[in-house]
């Protein structure tokens, strides 16, 4: 890394070290912390919109079968990880305020595509993949963001600033989730469409494309205040520069952790509702075939649980763990917090494993189970969150400031692959068979943190 003082003018700021309080204004950091949080908050907002969705397509008349709505919910997570290869090298080559005004404008293209297709129950399942493609600029931005954010921030406040971003950025996710619902209740712009809510209810007028251009005058104000407000740090590197970080074995250590925590945390937020609504809703045809002894559940009083009312749960708990424990990380270091994360990501998961095939013996039986699902759910994501703040804490420890930079962008757009990877193993394997799967990788992931990070005497403490 080099400070390069060939950039100069309004955007550049000159003789920056947020190592030296002298040269570093504290004012300036959080305020680009404050306006870059809010647009990362739209990216998710955007880059999870499918997920918010897909559930309701089928509801609205859609024919669009259950592995269709997977792959809906996991594309983003594909483009995500993708884009995120693209962004993690642009914070040191156009600066942070040209890459997220742009970033924010390129939100539109996905937020109005949305909108204008969720209008027309005939519109094609590749156009929708192609939105949920699309949708992947959302995600893709996090790697360009958060490398960008740390160039402000000493190494003593970094696992607080990157957690605040992280944290407060992913509660986009439970934002769509949770204002998907109330939104389409009510006229805003454009015409109504009828949805029916469960099987054997009547239709309900909704207005769907809420669910997307609600954020439209939000985008755009973001992306004013990034390009009036926000300046850049001469930090340069090239792309060639920026890939030393692979010699460095510590950085696939810290990818496969970031794989546990924020690909869980990715993966299931991109899942949760469809795989709710398949295993205790109305995807679940043992229950709403109407026949067979299953079937008598509904008889009994069963309630088909809606997602959209739960989804958001998850994506809130594990944004809200991020934000809290970040603070907490700066104070004791990252990987005793990693630590905890994987063993409490052991346990959840495997006890999550017990309520994956429901109970339908009796309609008791299924809520019962369905509340032991919902709850070890929650717990996954809570873990999943404390994991996301205290790998984000370690890798500024590990590696210098401009590595730092590259690890942070790299690991994220690996772990944003989690709604792709999700979305494909629901599909292939069994859902019992894939949390097996999730908790062997987690108990891999705790032996690497207690070895490498988290032990007395660890090479790298962090």
């Amino acid at each position: 890394m080099s400070t390069d003082t060939g950039r100069r003018g309004g955007e550049w700021l000159q003789d920056w070290d947020p190592e030296d309080p002298e040269r570093w204004d504290s004012r300036l950091a959080w305020r680009t912390l404050s306006i870059t949080t809010f647009t990362l908050t739209l990216c998710f907002a955007s880059w999870f919109l499918a997920s918010a969705i897909a559930p309701k397509l089928t509801n609205l008349g859609f024919e669009i079968s259950t592995d269709e709505l997977y792959w809906l919910t996991a594309m983003p997570g594909l483009s995500g990880g993708l884009m995120r290869l693209v962004w993690m090298v642009l914070p040191p080559i156009i600066g942070t305020r040209k890459l997220v005004t742009l970033t924010t404008v390129l939100l539109l293209i996905p937020v109005v595509g949305w909108g204008i297709a969720v209008q027309d129950s005939g519109t094609s399942y590749w156009w929708l993949l192609a939105l949920s493609f699309l949708s992947g600029i959302g995600g893709g931005a996090f790697s360009g963001f958060m490398p960008s954010t740390s160039y402000f921030f000493p190494r003593s406040k970094q696992g607080t600033a990157l957690g605040i971003q992280a944290g407060i950025g992913n509660f986009g996710v439970s934002l769509v989730q949770l204002l998907t619902p109330w939104l389409i209740g009510f006229a805003l712009v454009g015409g109504s469409q009828f949805m029916v809510p469960k099987p054997g209810k009547p239709a309900e007028e909704v207005w769907y494309q809420n669910a997307a251009w609600i954020y439209i005058p939000f985008i755009l104000v973001g992306a004013v205040l990034a390009w009036t407000l926000l300046r850049s740090v001469p930090v340069t590197a090239n792309v060639r520069q920026q890939f030393d970080i692979f010699r460095n074995q510590d950085t696939w250590w810290m990818t496969l952790l970031y794989i546990m925590t924020f690909g869980t945390f990715s993966g299931l937020s991109a899942q949760f509702g469809l795989l709710m609504k398949n295993l205790y809703g109305g995807g679940n045809p043992d229950i709403v075939s109407g026949t067979g002894a299953a079937a008598q559940v509904l008889i009994d009083g069963y309630s088909l649980p809606d997602p959209v009312k739960y989804v958001f749960l998850g994506p809130l708990v594990g944004a809200g763990a991020r934000v809290l424990f970040s603070p907490l990380t700066d104070k004791t270091g990252g990987a005793k917090w990693t630590l905890v994360s994987g063993i409490g990501l052991i346990g959840s998961i495997t006890f999550t494993m017990f309520y994956l095939d429901p109970n339908l013996s009796s309609a008791s039986a299924l809520k019962s189970d369905f509340d032991m699902f919902l709850y070890g759910m929650l717990v996954i994501f809570l873990f999943a969150g404390i994991g996301n703040a205290s790998t984000f804490k370690q890798m500024p420890m590990i590696f210098e400031r401009r590595q730092a930079g590259g690890v942070l962008g790299w690991t994220a757009a690996i772990a944003a692959f989690g709604p792709f990877f999700f979305g494909v193993g629901l599909t292939t394997f069994s859902p019992w068979l894939f949390y097996l799967f999730g908790a062997v990788f987690a108990v891999m992931c705790t032996i690497i943190t207690w070895v490498r990070y988290a032990r007395p005497g660890a090479p790298k403490p962090s």
